[in-house]
């Protein structure tokens, strides 16, 4: 493969983790310090340490997707460390769908309070798209690992 395309995806995996970082430092904060309701705040606490919860997942799995670039580079596409990377992908998406579950009684709380039942979906939102990723990361790794396993029995034959 060209390294011109996994250098535009590392590019993008990169560009994937910038606003999630700007999210940390400056707008979960503000919400924390400035809440929009004070009455209801001991609500929305829990909902932040989720969130926060959820970044280290979230990173640990960007940062397994460009080890899995850098595989696909070195031609070690079609090994055990690309089956690994996808193995700690899928882990780490229903990892940050499962902390959404978590969150999401506070949600319903929150928007409870604050009258907004669009907050609901808004908070099912997360946990379908790690889900997705999920589902997307294990049918890639056992096809990876199909394909693994067909290559060193031809390579036995031979």
């Amino acid at each position: 493969m060209k390294h011109g395309s996994t250098l535009f995806l590392k590019v993008a995996v990169l560009f994937i983790g910038l606003p999630v970082l700007a999210l940390c430092l400056f707008g979960l904060v503000q919400i924390a310090n400035n809440p929009v309701n004070p009455e209801y705040a001991y609500i929305l606490y829990p909902v932040l340490i989720g969130m926060y919860l959820s970044v280290v997942p979230f990173y640990l799995a960007l940062f397994c997707a460009f080890k899995l670039l850098s595989y696909i580079d070195k031609n070690k596409a079609f090994s055990q460390m690309s089956v690994k990377a996808l193995k700690k992908i899928k882990y780490c998406a229903i990892t940050i769908s499962s902390l959404y579950v978590v969150i999401l009684p506070f949600v319903y709380l929150v928007a409870e309070k604050d009258d907004a039942p669009g907050l609901i979906i808004v908070g099912m939102v997360p946990i379908f798209a790690s889900m997705i990723i999920a589902v997307f990361a294990a049918v890639l790794q056992r096809l990876l690992q199909e394909a693994i396993d067909i290559k060193t029995e031809n390579d036995l034959t031979v």
